[in-house]
């Protein structure tokens, strides 16, 4: 969003988003004691900016036939890496692709396979684009939580501020 930060309603309704994105602008407007007109304007300036950049289902996998879930831990020249993770994402099978800052190992890449053959497959399409795979795991399972920052706050962030401060300089005396 630029310079212009988030106010209570915008994260609000995030956080709504992330407990259920399904849910209709008049089921989010109710959750947060707005009109659903406020909220689709609200959820239009969010996407408009960039902030919500789209509405992905989360997939089980192994539930849809591909009960191979590795994570590649990577190696990638850092000024390749944007290159790279445009490459990576084209490889049958590569569902998440992340640059990480700094390190070493800068590059994650999470694919999904019915086959070990098929990993090895996309294994070696990872090594033809020039990064050295330094360890490849298998996911058994991922939790997601909602960033509770998006949740309504009753108190401002700098009284929380300052009882932390007092906390710390009571148990330092």
């Amino acid at each position: 969003m630029g310079h212009n930060p988030l106010d209570e309603l915008d994260r609000s309704i995030l956080h709504q988003l992330q407990l259920d994105a399904r849910q209709t602008d008049t089921e989010i407007a109710e959750a947060v004691d707005v009109t659903s007109t406020t909220v689709r304007n609200r959820l239009d300036k969010l996407t408009d900016e960039g902030v919500i950049r789209g509405f992905q289902p989360e997939i089980d996998y192994e539930q849809a036939g591909y009960p191979l879930h590795v994570l590649f831990v990577c190696t990638v020249n850092p000024e390749a890496l944007d290159d790279v993770a445009a490459e990576a994402l084209e490889v049958r099978g590569v569902v998440t692709a992340r640059e990480l800052l700094g390190g070493e190992r800068n590059f994650h890449v999470e694919a999904v396979a019915a086959t070990v053959s098929e990993i090895e497959t996309i294994r070696n399409e990872l090594a033809s684009l020039g990064m050295t795979i330094n360890s490849s795991e298998i996911i058994s399972e991922t939790q997601v939580q909602p960033w509770n920052h998006f949740y309504p706050r009753e108190e401002p962030d700098a009284e929380a501020d300052e009882s932390v401060d007092d906390d710390i300089s009571a148990s330092q005396e």
